[in-house]
């Protein structure tokens, strides 16, 4: 097999992981969060002890809303797209906000390519079955990431029969 710039190789099979570039794990993102509002509501309090009996309430909405927008960003941020091709199968799996979708294709009767233009998502597709992936990659990556699939498929050992080519064709979310 050749090199590849997004895919690493473990033995037979070729994988390609793709995930959101995220700098903070939600675990970090919940230390944050817990300090922050231990600092916040200790301030609060400490002027609410002095008199000013509107500051508590507010620094409660306020963390409640900085506590909203924090949800919403650690759903995300292990959001990724994981491609492997074992044998004879492709199997692209689509984590978003803690939901897993997952579509297998056999090797043969799968068609990579770019969904409308060269910088568009990328269409996996087999069987009236498709995909889209390429979401975590900058788009003027795209085709490239698209061309090395297209030419790992190619480049697969023909007689390899390590999937059962009856049960590849499928789609299933969890």
């Amino acid at each position: 097999m050749s090199m590849f710039r997004f895919a690493t190789v473990q033995g037979p099979s070729i994988q390609w992981a793709l995930k959101r570039n995220c700098s903070v794990t939600p675990a970090q993102l919940g230390w944050f969060y817990a300090s922050l509002c231990v600092v916040s509501l200790g301030i609060a309090t400490f002027f609410w002890l002095q008199g000013a009996t509107l500051i508590l309430p507010i620094a409660w909405l306020e963390l409640a809303a900085v506590g909203a927008a924090l949800l919403v960003y650690a759903r995300h941020a292990t959001d990724g797209e994981r491609i492997s091709l074992q044998g004879r199968c492709l199997v692209v799996e689509l984590e978003n906000a803690g939901r897993l979708e997952r579509a297998e294709f056999h090797r043969d009767w799968v068609r990579v390519e770019p969904q409308a233009d060269q910088r568009s998502l990328i269409e996996v597709s087999g069987r009236g079955r498709s995909v889209q992936v390429g979401r975590f990659v900058r788009p003027e990556l795209r085709p490239v990431l698209a061309q090395e699939i297209r030419r790992a498929l190619r480049e697969a050992a023909p007689g390899d029969e390590t999937s059962d080519p009856r049960a590849s064709e499928g789609s299933q979310a969890a």
